[in-house]
């Protein structure tokens, strides 16, 4: 750019290059004619050639400078064209750049609040999962109390379990105690099934001998013993044989064991004249109770044939129920003549009964005819009190008389 005066040339502006070009060529021309007039010496018409030239380059100067003049006009109108296109362009750019702020303030505005709105429903939809993760942990958590409890609760079962099993485990290795265990299971049962003036417990016979319970039944057959027999030992060692020998010689053993049991109840509890001619033998375990019935029925035909029953907790209740049934028809025989005096006086009671009844009808039926009676007269009082009330005295004729059912107290 090249400023003279108050004019601004552009040096890639075409019509700039092209004034400058003239004047260069026009300053070529002169040196030239300049030293060609040297060269030529003082000739004249070198000097008029000189002088023709020169008036001509001035004449070219002199169009050169109206069109360097007409160029700074047209290059003032196109700085002008310029600059007012500038200044639309940044007044344009100015419109432009405050509408698209306004977009963005717009938008960001908008933006705003959408992040405001989001934030506020993710803080509530937080707060929601928030509520209902406290409220589930609390539940669970309680839940999670209420199971150890009930675990704590099931593990206190569980080791009172353990001491009534370890209680248990010391009553059969003792053979007094499982004895012991034998007669609580027996009386307990006896004491549901029985009523209490129908048996007797630890009851010593005649011949010394001492039997964990006598049924008092009618004869036939009598009294019969029921006495607890536990053959732990052969029963243990059959349940922990793991070979065919062992096994059979501990099923040997736990027959054995039955057989003398068996032998002892009918020598010591079936006395004739005094008890039945048999006798039951309670083993209080269901276990032997199937294994003699499943793997030793000889055992317990031989029960039958000394007249010694076995029995377990279950078949010994089924037993004792038919035993009560019996008991309660001998009582109801001996009870006959009571029975009979009792439906004797029932009747006669059934008769009075009918006599009270028949003087009750007596008795109501005058009642209801005194009532009667009563209600006629109060009507035709009625009626007279309305006559004297409206002053009707005229009216008031005499009335024949009534038959007027007397009051009469009831007869006893």
């Amino acid at each position: 750019m090249i400023q003279i005066g108050e004019n601004i040339y552009d040096l890639n502006d075409p019509m700039v290059i092209a004034t400058v070009a003239g004047g260069v060529v026009a300053l070529l021309v002169l040196i030239l004619l300049m030293m060609s007039v040297r060269r030529a010496g003082k000739s004249t018409e070198a000097v008029q050639f000189v002088a023709s030239q020169v008036g001509r380059l001035s004449q070219d100067v002199q169009s050169l400078g109206q069109g360097q003049q007409q160029l700074a006009g047209n290059i003032r109108t196109v700085s002008d064209a310029q600059a007012t296109a500038q200044v639309q362009v940044v007044q344009t750019m100015e419109a432009r750049l405050a509408e698209v702020q306004a977009q963005m303030a717009e938008r960001l505005s908008d933006n705003a609040i959408k992040s405001a709105r989001s934030l506020a429903e993710m803080q509530e939809r937080m707060k929601d999962t928030l509520s209902g993760s406290s409220e589930k942990t609390t539940k669970s958590l309680t839940e999670l109390q209420e199971r150890l409890a009930t675990i704590d609760k099931a593990q206190t079962n569980i080791e009172k379990l353990s001491g009534d099993v370890l209680s248990l485990q010391d009553i059969l290795s003792n053979k007094q105690r499982r004895g012991m265990f034998g007669e609580i299971q027996l009386t307990d049962i006896v004491s549901k099934a029985l009523p209490a003036d129908s048996y007797a417990l630890q009851h010593t016979l005649s011949n010394s001998k001492r039997a964990d319970c006598l049924v008092h039944l009618p004869n036939p057959p009598g009294p019969i013993v029921i006495d607890a027999k536990f053959p732990f030992e052969s029963y243990e060692a059959l349940a922990a044989a793991d070979t065919q020998e062992l096994q059979k010689t501990a099923l040997r053993d736990l027959g054995n064991a039955v057989r003398k049991h068996i032998k002892d109840i009918s020598e010591k509890y079936i006395i004739e004249g005094e008890t039945a001619d048999g006798a039951i033998m309670f083993l209080p375990s269901e276990a032997v109770y199937a294994e003699l019935h499943a793997r030793l029925p000889e055992v317990v035909r031989a029960g039958f044939d000394a007249r010694v029953w076995i029995v377990s907790p279950t078949t010994c209740m089924a037993t004792l129920n038919t035993m009560r049934a019996i008991l309660k028809d001998a009582r109801m025989r001996e009870q006959t003549g009571e029975i009979r005096k009792a439906l004797r006086m029932l009747h006669r009671d059934v008769e009075i009964i009918g006599e009270k009844a028949g003087k009750l009808e007596t008795h109501l039926r005058q009642a209801g005819e005194d009532v009667s009676g009563v209600l006629t007269a109060a009507t035709r009082a009625g009626k007279r009190a309305d006559r004297l009330d409206n002053f009707d005295f005229e009216e008031l004729a005499p009335e024949p008389e009534q038959n007027v059912v007397p009051l009469a107290s009831p007869k006893s």
